[in-house]
Formats: C-alpha cells, sequence, structure tokens
C-alpha cells in the first residue's frame, strides 16, 4: 500500500507544454504514473507527451475522471491553478511551483477551507513518489525503491539523499513525501504521519525536517501520544545565525522558536531517535 498516491490516480499536470511541465510529465510516465492529460490554456484539442491537453481542469476532469493534479506554472497563475484545482475537485495537488507570495497563499488556504476533500501539498515542494507504482513532481525515480519505510521532508536535497541511503541500504520506501519549505503550506509533517499511521506497509519513519516556524514540534506532539511506527528525525540548520533566512522562505528562526535545538529536543522527549547528521539514519532505523 502507499499514502495519498498510488498506480490507480488519474492525474493531469496543469501547464504540461511548458518546459518544466513537459519534462516532468515524462518523467512522471516513465515510472508508470497514470497520466491521463493535462492543461495549457488556449491549448486544448492537441495532444502532448502523449496525452490530451484541455484548456481548463474542468474540461481535464470531465474528460478524464482526474483526482490528483501536479502543478507547473509560474509564481503569479499557481495560486489560481491551485483553486482552480480545488474547485474542479481534484483531490490530490501537487504545487511544485516556488516563489508564490505569502499573500496570495493565505487567500488560496482561505479559498481551500470551502474545498475540505482537497489535499494541497506544497507549493514550493518536490511532490510525492510511491515507489514502482507512481509520482507527481520532480523526486528521481532513482533515489527510491519499494519497502516499508515512509520518508517525509521539507528539504528537496535531503529528500533525494535520505532516499538514496534508505536505498542503498536495502530499506524501501513505501511512499517519499516532499511537504516544501514555504512559511504557509497545504499538508503538513502531522497530516502525513497520520496518513503513514493508517497504512500498514509502513513500519518505520523518517523526518526531515529544517530550523523555522513550529511544523516539527507538532509532528512531535503527535509522535509522543503513541505511535507504531518506528522513527527517526533529523534537523537540519543546527548552524544557522538568527534572524537570517538559510535557503527555504520558511527556514528562519527567531529567538528561541523554530531552532534545531527546540526542534530535537522536542523529538527526544517524543522518544523518537534524532540522528547527528543523514549518515546517522539508516543505522538508528534499523537498530529502532
Amino acid at each position: 500500500m502507499s499514502i495519498l498516491l498510488d498506480a490507480n490516480t488519474r492525474v493531469i499536470v496543469q501547464g504540461i507544454t511548458g518546459r518544466e511541465g513537459t519534462f516532468h510529465a515524462e518523467q512522471m510516465k516513465e515510472v508508470g504514473t497514470n497520466l491521463v492529460g493535462g492543461t495549457s490554456p488556449g491549448k486544448g484539442g492537441t495532444t502532448h507527451v502523449g496525452v490530451p491537453v484541455f484548456n481548463t481542469v474542468a474540461e481535464a476532469v470531465n474528460a478524464t475522471g482526474a483526482n490528483a493534479s501536479g502543478i507547473f506554472v509560474p509564481p503569479p497563475f499557481a495560486p489560481d491553478a491551485i483553486m482552480e484545482a480545488a474547485a474542479n475537485g481534484i483531490e490530490l495537488i501537487v504545487c511544485i511551483t516556488e516563489g508564490i507570495p505569502i499573500q496570495d497563499m493565505i487567500r488560496v488556504k482561505d479559498f481551500l477551507r470551502g474545498y475540505p476533500r482537497a489535499r494541497l501539498l506544497g507549493p514550493n515542494c518536490p511532490g510525492l513518489i510511491t515507489p514502482g507504482a507512481a509520482k507527481i513532481g520532480i523526486i528521481p525515480q532513482r533515489v527510491a525503491s519499494p519497502g516499508s519505510v515512509g520518508l517525509v521532508s521539507r528539504s528537496g536535497t535531503l529528500t533525494y539523499e535520505v532516499g538514496t541511503a534508505l536505498t542503498a541500504a536495502g530499506m524501501g520506501q513505501s511512499t517519499i513525501v516532499g511537504i516544501g519549505g514555504d512559511p504557509i503550506l497545504g499538508l503538513t509533517f502531522k497530516d502525513v504521519i497520520e496518513l503513514f499511521e493508517k497504512d500498514p506497509q509502513t513500519t518505520h519513519l523518517v523526518v526531515i525536517g529544517e530550523i523555522g516556524g513550529s511544523d516539527e514540534e507538532r509532528a512531535a506532539e503527535r509522535l509522543a501520544k503513541g505511535s507504531r511506527l518506528k522513527t527517526v528525525a533529523f534537523i537540519s540548520g543546527r548552524t544557522a545565525p538568527e534572524g537570517k533566512r538559510m535557503g527555504h522562505a520558511g527556514a528562519i528562526i527567531s529567538g528561541n522558536r523554530g531552532t534545531a535545538k527546540s526542534k530535537e529536543e522536542a523529538f527526544k522527549a517524543a522518544g523518537v531517535a534524532v540522528a547527528e547528521t543523514t549518515d546517522d539514519i539508516v543505522g538508528l532505523l534499523r537498530s529502532a
């Protein structure tokens, strides 16, 4: 099994005829994703990368029964793309676009309250992959292999690094989820952990956090209430200076809030093993 995405998920790509949309749609098809179409205003009625192109999400859903979407459109248009997907019944919306203004995401989050069935992953995220079945986004297939380890991360690069290490160690993954590093996101660590808890295939969990915000602390609070998953956490950004943004827009600390230390302490208090470096994750997971 898996969470959020499997071989039966009917996927469209919004912005499929653009450079990024084209490249990653082809990659998604190569790993077996059930890509049923895409959207590109003004190009409806054509075919691209072997699937039909529609002018709107409404047309795509009506024609294909799509229930998931990957968004590869520029920042000025991405908020409307997210809302269009939700309004037309898409249940899993994966927004890869980075650089969306915070005010625009506030508007999107408010809009999504009216569509509780829609789950947003991102923005500014690498997406997700269920190894051997499907992916939406930009996570390379080569880093993943089928198995029972769930992986959720704020960092795209560390997602690839840890996925590669797990695969090399023979520890396959049920689903790899990159939630993104912006200040305002869709699915949180806690949300994804809840989904992994309900997936009988997932027996182990790796949580890759970073400085900034309090999402990791909330995840630790959830795990402290009791979890069947053998979990290892890693927090990047130990040496980041206060008040300076590091990498992601959400990776900034202020005073004692959002520090690597505070997050590590929260996980330790929850009984979760905390890795000193990414090299320690596999060993800790084995000993868990």
